[in-house]
């Protein structure tokens, strides 16, 4: 052939036929025909970034949310060009009517606006770019309030104590039951008081009741959304009643308290001046009550009226009114019943001011 001849194919590529030796010029234009005809190639796009998901931490482990609630997750991702991203629920596709997504240059976000328990599974986002893929799981987990107890039993009572069974619910919430809240009420006041509470097993005894009183008691179930809305009551009152009582007499021994009499605090030593009055305590313990008599230089001084005499709860008091210099000396006080006698003394002196 002549000179090169140059051919546009379809696809817009331009094909160069150098010039063609003797061995080649028994089928040319058979040869040419056949490579134009044949498909237009396919070139893949350069991938300049592998595609790559980045999980929060917080949807690391299983994203729980109760029923009603609003499931906005943002998953960021990589890779270059823009890569295709899709969402699959426990490996099939998503319910558009429930599930919404929005895929970004370098994020998704799933959004539903309320939760409910169907939604809960296993989602899984699948990031795509030419032959390669990442992809990233999250658990979510739709909880909401359990259903109450099926049942409650009065099992026995006796003394201030009640024994109490009672069945699991039917719906735990979609999640693990934390425990049983147990409460009782009493028939005068009709409130009711907690006396158990996140309680793992399916009976109890009610200790600590009030004798005379009758109960009732209720289970509320409980998770992490809270009690049951409603509880089962026992359909028997707990009635404490009260035990008899058996009093028994004992023999009173009388005990006898008599007692001679003794001081228990001593007369004190004084000094006073000379136009000042003086008082003298004591104390006296003595049962019968004894007779008091004071005395001066052995002398008795009842009735003077230069002093006063007073005996109250076994206190003694004797006061010296104005003493003169020769109001000084000896005093004694003295008790006195019938079991015997004692006495006490002190020295009182008289001083002349200078």
């Amino acid at each position: 052939m002549e000179a090169a001849t140059i051919l546009e194919v379809a696809s817009g590529s331009k094909l160069q036929v150098e010039k063609a030796s003797p061995a080649d010029t028994e089928q040319p234009e058979a040869s040419l025909k056949q490579w134009v005809g044949s498909p237009t190639p396919q070139l893949l796009p350069t991938v300049e970034v592998h595609p790559k998901i980045w999980l929060p931490r917080a949807l690391r482990q299983t994203y729980i949310r109760k029923v009603g609630d609003t499931v906005n997750l943002l998953i960021p991702f990589q890779g270059k060009p823009k890569p295709r991203a899709t969402w699959t629920h426990n490996g099939c596709a998503l319910d558009t009517h429930r599930v919404s997504v929005r895929n970004g240059e370098q994020d998704s976000i799933l959004f539903i606006r309320e939760a409910q328990r169907a939604d809960s599974g296993h989602y899984q986002l699948c990031v795509q770019l030419g032959g390669l893929e990442a992809t990233a799981t999250i658990d979510i987990l739709v909880i909401e309030r359990p259903g109450p107890p099926q049942s409650i039993k009065l099992v026995d009572v006796w003394g201030s104590n009640a024994t109490l069974e009672w069945t699991p619910p039917q719906d735990t919430g979609n999640t693990t039951l934390l425990g049983y809240t147990v409460q009782k009420a009493d028939t005068k006041s009709g409130l009711w008081f907690t006396v158990l509470e996140q309680y793992h097993r399916n009976s109890c005894i009610v200790s600590d009741l009030i004798v005379g009183n009758s109960y009732a008691f209720r289970v509320f179930a409980e998770n992490q959304c809270g009690l049951s809305e409603t509880a089962p009551v026992t359909a028997d009152l707990a009635h404490i009643q009260k035990a008899a009582t058996v009093y028994k007499t004992k023999g009173f021994a009388q005990r006898d308290f008599s007692e001679a009499p003794r001081f228990t605090q001593p007369l004190a030593d004084c000094t006073t001046i000379t136009g000042y009055d003086a008082q003298l305590f004591c104390c006296v313990r003595a049962s019968p009550r004894p007779k008091i008599i004071w005395l001066k230089n052995k002398m008795d001084i009842q009735g003077n009226p230069k002093y006063r005499a007073l005996s109250h709860l076994g206190i003694c008091s004797l006061e010296i009114r104005k003493p003169g210099p020769f109001d000084g000396g000896i005093y004694t006080c003295k008790a006195v019943n019938a079991l015997g006698e004692a006495s006490v003394d002190c020295r009182v002196d008289v001083k002349t001011p200078n």
